[in-house]
């Protein structure tokens, strides 16, 4: 299991990753992510107030949690595909001075991330918080990130690659 801590506002948060298809309780999982191949090219996506980025965001409704990555793939980079979930980020706020039981998050939270095989490229439109869509070489992706990319995403992103197709033990590096 992966594990880093950020600064998230003014508290430190802790992350852990843990892969693997069990899902949390529904109630628990903050937001949804993930890495959509095409042509063993990753997707990347320019959202208005973040820069490059994949897809990803907050369920909506009733919707499950593959729905979500479903919707925001389609929103944000304009993509439809078949999804396996790769595991989840632990969201641990138990450190965190600053936490409070008013907040809109749980104490310890999760972030569902999926493998998306891209079947469908939609027309781009920049409808949504999207402005770009670009596909690149999955070894490329920490020039996107300016510092902002860690071993503990390239763990994630690892995990995606290695699904290729379904299959395991296949690596883009």
């Amino acid at each position: 299991m992966a594990k880093t801590y950020v600064n998230w506002g003014s508290g430190k948060v802790e992350l852990a990753w843990e892969q693997g298809s069990d899902l949390p309780p529904r109630e628990l999982i903050t937001s949804v992510h993930g890495f959509c191949f095409f042509q063993n090219r990753l997707l990347l996506v320019k959202l208005k107030h973040r820069g490059w980025d994949f897809p990803g965001g907050h369920i909506e409704g009733s919707e499950t949690p593959m729905e979500c990555f479903q919707r925001e793939a389609l929103e944000e980079g304009y993509v439809s595909g078949n999804c396996q979930v790769l595991g989840r980020v632990v969201v641990d706020h138990e450190e965190n001075p600053k936490w409070d039981e008013n907040s809109p998050y749980p104490k310890v939270g999760y972030q569902v991330y999926y493998r998306m095989d891209i079947e469908e490229l939609h027309p781009f439109r920049a409808e949504f918080e999207s402005v770009e869509r670009q596909f690149i070489a999955p070894q490329e992706i920490s020039g996107y990130y300016h510092g902002r990319w860690q071993d503990f995403y390239q763990d994630i992103l690892d995990a995606a690659c290695r699904l290729e197709d379904g299959v395991e033990g296949v690596n883009f590096y």
